[in-house]
């Protein structure tokens, strides 16, 4: 990795789409960290955005993240947080399949990071496919208070559309047989699922099948795709919206459930923008960008879901040996994702929603020619999903008012 870093004005789909008021955005401390701990993984999952999507550079990092890059990662954490004065940290430990590092390297690497970045607290969770969830991994987990998101895409049929192992045999049955042991025996370590949206799946029965594992949480996410590779069924009709359609099925049936619902973060967070709060949610709101990623190789990184944008989206040049994470608060495009409504493009501006769309993510964003300056791919269906809970939640407000007086 050299020392190359990307400069105001580079060709390199960057380019603050706010003009000044972007480059100049006071800059905001990372507070979330993705460790790649490891760089593979024993599914051959044909919608991730890691293998399968333009950046294909996973071929040439190491498999596994060297112990002197581990160190440095941990001390670089540490760094930031105490020159930050941050009151908390949160570390993912992140793939590929983190579990294939193994639950000795897996302790080595929580130990660490929490050694290093002492006083501060750090908060630490695995993202896994669930096929290795067993009980070797569930102890060191509750021994180490880790917790544990699962990707789940729904029931047998549409979570084996696409979560396939390398033999081509469906994950569904490992994976939930890994959640089983997680729900039964250590149900406080579980952070909730994440499913990837198929239209092809019907979203009442896919949103029934997550909530059969009684999660605190549910992450819906939207297939990654760009103006120049465009997601499935994303037609460029602007008048067809099928993600919003999909999506408003499952709003109508979690916010008219009886009894407190599962949390399901995009309609939770859409709904406190809606409401005059900020949203922690990549992808809603205007809130800045506090996160940075470390490759198994110690690269210091942008959201590796830029990959699908094209080979180079999410590089920085930085380097975990040699660079603090505040080097990357200084890079063009990092002040860009921590610009605010400034950091949009003139359509997303001028759109009455967009405080609340806050752009979509920006992965989402991307067009060849004039990178990240646009609209997302999405829009259409963003627009119409929001604009659904906004007329539910107004229409319930009301009536709220109305009661009271």
């Amino acid at each position: 990795m050299t020392a190359e870093r990307l400069m105001p004005g580079s060709d390199d789909g960057h380019r603050p789409a706010g003009g000044s008021a972007a480059r100049l955005a006071p800059a905001v401390a990372f507070r979330q960290f993705v460790v790649k701990l490891h760089g593979r993984c024993d599914l051959a999952c044909d919608h991730c955005y890691v293998y399968t999507m333009a950046d294909q550079r996973w071929r040439s990092r190491p498999r596994s993240m060297p112990v002197r890059v581990l160190d440095q990662t941990a001390h670089r954490i540490g760094e930031h947080a105490r020159t930050h004065r941050l009151d908390r940290v949160d570390v993912i430990l992140h793939g590929g399949e983190p579990l294939l590092a193994g639950t000795a390297r897996i302790e080595q690497a929580v130990t660490e990071i929490r050694q290093a970045a002492a006083p501060v607290p750090v908060r630490m969770t695995v993202q896994t496919n669930g096929t290795r969830l067993d009980g070797p991994f569930l102890r060191l987990f509750d021994r180490l208070g880790i917790g544990v998101s699962v990707s789940l895409d729904g029931d047998r049929d549409a979570h084996d559309r696409h979560r396939l192992g390398p033999d081509g045999r469906g994950s569904h049955d490992r994976v939930t047989a890994g959640l089983g042991r997680l729900t039964t025996g250590y149900p406080h370590l579980f952070n909730g699922l994440l499913c990837t949206v198929d239209l092809r799946n019907d979203p009442l029965t896919t949103y029934r099948s997550l909530l059969a594992h009684r999660p605190p949480t549910v992450d819906f996410l939207l297939p990654h795709g760009t103006w120049s590779t465009p997601p499935p069924g994303r037609p460029p009709d602007p008048g067809r919206t099928p993600y919003a359609a999909w999506l408003v099925a499952v709003f109508d049936e979690w916010y008219h459930a009886p009894g407190p619902p599962v949390r399901i973060r995009l309609f939770d967070e859409i709904i406190q923008v809606l409401l005059g709060g900020t949203s922690r949610l990549a992808g809603v709101g205007t809130s800045p960008v506090a996160v940075a990623v470390v490759q198994t190789d110690g690269a210091i990184e942008l959201d590796d879901t830029l990959g699908a944008a094209h080979a180079d989206a999410a590089r920085t040049g930085l380097h975990v040996a040699r660079d603090p994470f505040d080097a990357a608060l200084d890079l063009p495009a990092v002040r860009a994702q921590q610009a605010g409504r400034d950091g949009l493009c003139v359509t997303c501006r001028a759109c009455d929603l967009g405080r609340v769309c806050g752009g979509g993510l920006r992965t989402h964003r991307y067009r060849a020619g004039n990178g990240f300056d646009n609209p997302s791919v999405y829009c259409a269906d963003l627009y119409a999903l929001i604009d659904h809970v906004r007329h539910t939640v107004r229409r319930d407000v009301a009536g709220l008012r109305a009661a009271s007086r």
